[in-house]
């Protein structure tokens, strides 16, 4: 039986760490968009190219992130992101504060601070299996997502309400705060990294491709890539008009917009505490397709809302696309942490992310593009139609008729790893 990991103490660590951080990654989140908007006036491309900029990095350096993960000790990798990402947020709070912020700034913040993130994220989740066992994984996985959830209630709440106390510019200087934190969370972990190998030549083409070609390789993995990056796809779109839509369409107040945002993680805290215990009861294989095909269609509410209701329809919609995405996240991170060979992890998760975080930037990009051509409300249909269709990369594909992913395919992958290069 495997061990609680509330008495797991590194994990514990490490998981008290992120919420920090990520209730900070919230309030800008908030504070950031809602700064372009009523401070700066920013249109519907402007929004849009602000999220693409924060994304742009998953698509420019993420296969070489994973090289570099594989090569270089990942606490300090992850310590040091921090602690430059806490000095990018505060030259925005700085320059509110002085009253020369301007929308060229805040892209280069988002587009540096992403660069931070992909390198974070990728070491991140490259030494989670080095913390805990195999069989905690899914656990280990569905905490975090939960984790994601409640620290944007936390962070939307606490935001809003310090927005309407001290104003959106000393908001934002709190960020720089949370990062700190979480990087000195870091050094109180006990359990070390497992040693790297040691390789007297090494060749970057060669150690890139090697993660390129097990995640194509792979008879499963392909399939999860292509049902995320359209998943990411089409929700980026939504996330990109979001704040400008509820401002202007839906007509919320910058608290009400807090609220909304605050309400909608309650998916993602449900769909995160329940990702185990749905995936043993509906299948592990089953789960990956039956989240975005079951829970894709509550999104259809979103382009729907109107003055006056619309705050609930809204967070109805996007509260279902926050389970969704704790659900097959846990799922499919778990199984592909589990599979691959611990000497490829950095590796195979920026190859993974390159793909479905790539998108991303073309997602907000795409929303901004289509919300100054067509309407907003126009836009958001598209995006929620697609972002239910995501889930049929994954029914038509081997996985429908298994209910559980198969127990051998632990070892299939690793035979067809040491082939490579």
């Amino acid at each position: 039986m495997s061990q609680s990991l509330w008495r797991h103490r590194d994990f514990m660590v490490l998981w008290s760490g992120r919420t920090m951080s990520e209730t900070g990654d919230a309030i800008s989140l908030l504070a950031i968009p809602l700064l372009a908007v009523t401070v700066l006036d920013a249109t519907a491309i402007e929004v849009g190219v602000l999220t693409a900029t924060r994304m742009a990095a998953y698509l420019l350096i993420s296969l070489p992130a994973g090289v570099w993960v594989d090569r270089w000790p990942k606490r300090k990798l992850m310590v040091t992101c921090h602690l430059l990402r806490a000095g990018l947020v505060a030259t925005v709070a700085v320059g509110a504060w002085t009253g020369w912020v301007t929308m060229a700034q805040l892209w280069i913040v988002a587009l540096l601070s992403g660069v931070c993130t992909v390198l974070y994220e990728t070491a991140h989740h490259s030494w989670l299996p080095a913390i805990v066992r195999p069989d905690q994984l899914l656990d280990a996985n569905g905490k975090m997502s939960t984790t994601y959830s409640v620290s944007m209630i936390a962070g939307y709440s606490a935001g809003g309400a310090l927005i309407s106390v001290i104003g959106v510019a000393r908001t934002v200087g709190l960020d720089a705060l949370a990062y700190v934190a979480n990087a000195f969370t870091l050094l109180l972990i006990h359990r070390d990294e497992p040693q790297r190998a040691v390789v007297r030549e090494r060749h970057f083409r060669r150690e890139l491709a090697e993660g390129l070609s097990y995640v194509f390789g792979h008879p499963i993995m392909p399939r999860l890539v292509a049902a995320a990056a359209t998943l990411n796809l089409f929700s980026q779109m939504i996330f990109a008009l979001a704040v400008l839509y509820l401002v202007r369409l839906v007509q919320l107040s910058e608290g009400q917009v807090a609220l909304t945002l605050a309400l909608i993680t309650i998916g993602g805290v449900s769909g995160g505490l329940l990702s185990g215990r749905l995936a043993r009861i509906v299948g592990t294989a089953r789960i990956i397709w039956a989240a975005p095909l079951g829970l894709g269609w509550l999104v259809l509410l979103v382009p729907v809302s109107q003055p006056g209701w619309g705050m609930l329809t809204y967070t109805v919609g996007m509260a279902g696309l926050s389970a969704l995405f704790a659900i097959y996240n846990a799922a499919s991170v778990s199984y592909r942490q589990r599979v691959c060979p611990p000497e490829l992890l950095g590796r195979m998760t920026a190859s993974v992310r390159w793909v479905i975080f790539g998108v991303m930037p073309l997602g907000a990009l795409l929303g901004g593009a289509l919300g100054s051509w067509i309407g907003v409300r126009p836009t958001m249909w598209i995006a929620a139609a697609g972002v239910w269709a995501s889930g049929l990369w994954v029914l038509f594909s081997p996985l429908r008729r298994m209910r559980d992913l198969p127990a051998d395919t632990a070892q299939k992958p690793k035979e067809e790893a040491m082939k490579v290069g």
